[in-house]
């Protein structure tokens, strides 16, 4: 059952936002559209109250259990950025918008940009943890710290990893090949010098 509220619950959260951006850039029905995509959370806190319900049931507590739990974790560390790069993207291939940015790519703004990301996995994983852990007071027994143990280990991972590596662009910054010109950490094209 978990398995499918999850698919049901990744589907519900992309409608939502296909949804959100069209009624605001096709309709022009701006407060509609903010209700929708300040809705998405909704989705994912659904799904989590749907899967404490399936433990009290008594449900085996598995992996499924703590993946529904991380989608609430996600929709808080990374919904935001991501409901941002489709509003860019819809923007500009339904409304006539500029084209995106990609990332940066070097200097000190893709520094700041590591740093984005890492704070985003960590906030995500904290929520994550948060969560997976509260399954166990909320399951009535069906639940036990030893079963989500790979949960906390791969998460826990993922968030040093992520601040090990913009660290490692904060003490060495990522410098453009040389002859390309650079503007805000993306290549804008050749220098001057080798363009002649």
């Amino acid at each position: 059952m978990i398995v499918t509220l999850i698919v049901a619950a990744e589907i519900s959260f992309w409608i939502l936002i296909g949804l959100g951006l069209a009624t605001r850039y096709l309709l022009r029905w701006r407060r509609t559209s903010t209700a929708l995509l300040v809705g998405l959370p909704v989705v994912d806190l659904t799904l989590y109250a749907l899967t404490v319900l399936d433990l009290r049931g008594g449900a085996t507590a598995s992996w499924t259990h703590a993946l529904a739990a991380s989608y609430a974790g996600f929709s808080i560390g990374y919904g935001p950025s991501l409901v941002r790069w489709a509003d860019r993207h819809f923007l500009h291939r339904f409304a006539g918008g500029p084209k995106p940015l990609p990332s940066p790519k070097y200097g000190p703004e893709r520094t700041r940009y590591e740093w984005q990301v890492a704070g985003r996995t960590a906030v995500s994983a904290a929520v994550t943890l948060g969560l997976i852990t509260l399954l166990v007071p909320l399951s009535a027994g069906s639940a036990h710290f030893g079963t989500f143990t790979q949960w906390y280990i791969k998460l826990g991972a993922a968030a040093v990893i992520n601040l090990i590596v913009a660290g490692c662009y904060s003490i060495w910054p990522k410098q453009p090949p040389a002859g390309v010109a650079v503007e805000d950490g993306r290549v804008v094209g050749k220098t001057p010098a080798e363009r002649a």
